[in-house]
């Protein structure tokens, strides 16, 4: 059965990393938060209940869907697509168009800000494979409005960016349950890393901090991977109710 996703393609190597998936999260936390359709995520009251639960489950789906073989990963989004037509009929509306695009347009540019913050600059060519794997998820859900190249997913989510984020009392709600959640170090730590990955729109909405001190952090870890240290770091960053599932995100491969 032939794969979601080329086995040579740089989205494996992207998704293949625990460290560069939970960077993933760490941005869409912040970018979720401010989402104009996030109140459809408080309709079934699993996001305030469990945010960080919540958001991890949307990442490693998508981190499954990117492993999978073809039928496999189509069945996945399907699901994902019946799943939200189901709170759909519960509440009686439509979930706006445009947040399902901002979704994926999350999973494009944190898979890129991630992979470069830790890793290296991607190539032109690697980039479109990226938007390349996450166009073909949207196109199985029958999005409409989707950008057919990386160039024009660019101009698309600058605009999504200015028209479909603003902070309300869902994101003043969300980041008081983040930093419940984690604790006051552990929640400093995340808005750090937010600051290094997150649009300069998304800083500003969400006041976060202007100095970016975790990046000689970022480079020091990065020395830690080589030394097989960092597997003890993490257990000391993270909660200990979500280090299992973190430490499974590198096991998918």
């Amino acid at each position: 059965m032939e794969p979601f996703v080329p086995q040579r393609s740089i989205v494996r190597s992207i998704w293949g990393s625990g460290d560069t998936v939970l960077l993933i999260f760490a941005g869409a936390s912040a970018e979720f938060a401010l989402n104009k359709a996030v109140d459809w995520l408080y309709f079934t009251g699993r996001l305030p209940a469990d945010p960080l639960g919540r958001l991890f489950s949307t990442v490693t789906y998508a981190q499954q869907i990117v492993f999978a073989d073809e039928a496999n990963a189509l069945a996945a989004i399907d699901r994902i697509t019946s799943i939200h037509k189901g709170v759909e009929q519960q509440r009686g509306a439509s979930i706006p168009s445009t947040a399902y695009l901002d979704v994926l347009f999350m999973l494009v540019g944190y898979s890129i800000s991630a992979y470069e913050l830790l890793e290296r600059k991607l190539l032109p060519e690697e980039k479109e494979e990226v938007f390349s794997v996450f166009f073909r998820v949207g196109q199985r859900m029958g999005l409409t409005g989707l950008p057919s190249t990386h160039e024009e997913f660019l101009r698309l989510r600058g605009r999504h960016l200015l028209q479909n984020l603003v902070y309300s009392k869902f994101s003043r709600d969300l980041y008081r349950q983040y930093r419940k959640s984690l604790g006051l170090v552990r929640y400093m730590v995340l808005l750090q890393t937010q600051v290094l990955l997150v649009p300069r729109r998304v800083r500003r909405l969400l006041k976060l901090p202007f100095i970016p001190l975790l990046y000689p952090v970022v480079q020091l870890y990065k020395i830690s991977r080589l030394l097989h240290l960092d597997k003890g770091i993490k257990i000391l960053l993270l909660p200990p109710r979500y280090r299992a599932q973190v430490f499974g995100l590198d096991s998918v491969t």
